[in-house]
């Protein structure tokens, strides 16, 4: 398995880690590639670690490993415009945020603790020599109704994880856009006060 990073290398204001400067979303994945179990693990060991407000916890999630019924039924939910690349992941992990308990008292945090759930994954990913893309294009009331879940347990993402291939594997609408140069905000835009 190769990293593809070479030309995705983040242009940074200053040095950054190697595993998030270098860390990006494909959409061209090996279609041929299997996650390990042990692989899969240490994807969700990274997720179950991550921080969380008063350690409430209120993330779970739905992992759907290719050819299974689960990864049909979330790819049946994505938008058209993830089903064409998608599928081609090895792994779908869908991030759950638990938005209130069971008396129905919000958890105010719960969809950032699922966000830095995810954010854990997806270093602990690109360390494995993986890739993960997150994906908001997708209908959150299929993916509740297609695994049942309970009143206040709300989709919020849906990730695609596996190996990267060549972007010339694409449909040439999603070839440019993944060979197309990574762009962030600057910094002085993103920081509103620096006293």
């Amino acid at each position: 398995m190769t990293l593809l990073t070479d030309s995705r290398r983040a242009e940074t204001a200053t040095p950054i880690h190697e595993l998030l400067a270098e860390r990006w979303s494909p959409r061209s994945f090996d279609p041929e590639f299997v996650l390990s179990d042990e692989a899969v693990t240490a994807l969700l060991e990274a997720a179950r670690w991550a921080p969380s407000a008063a350690n409430f916890q209120p993330r779970r999630f739905i992992v759907a490993r290719r050819g299974s019924e689960a990864f049909q039924a979330v790819t049946d939910a994505l938008s058209e415009g993830n089903r064409p690349w998608a599928p081609n992941a090895s792994l779908f992990v869908v991030a759950i945020a638990l938005t209130e308990d069971e008396k129905g008292t919000p958890y105010r945090w719960a969809e950032y603790d699922a966000g830095q759930a995810i954010a854990h994954l997806t270093v602990q990913a690109h360390a494995l020599g993986l890739h993960v893309h997150p994906m908001g294009g997708f209908d959150a009331e299929a993916l509740a109704l297609a695994f049942d879940l309970p009143e206040g347990a709300v989709p919020i993402s849906v990730n695609a994880i596996g190996a990267a291939a060549p972007a010339e594997q694409l449909p040439e609408r999603y070839r440019s856009r993944e060979l197309a140069p990574r762009t962030r905000l600057p910094l002085e835009e993103l920081v509103v006060v620096d006293a």
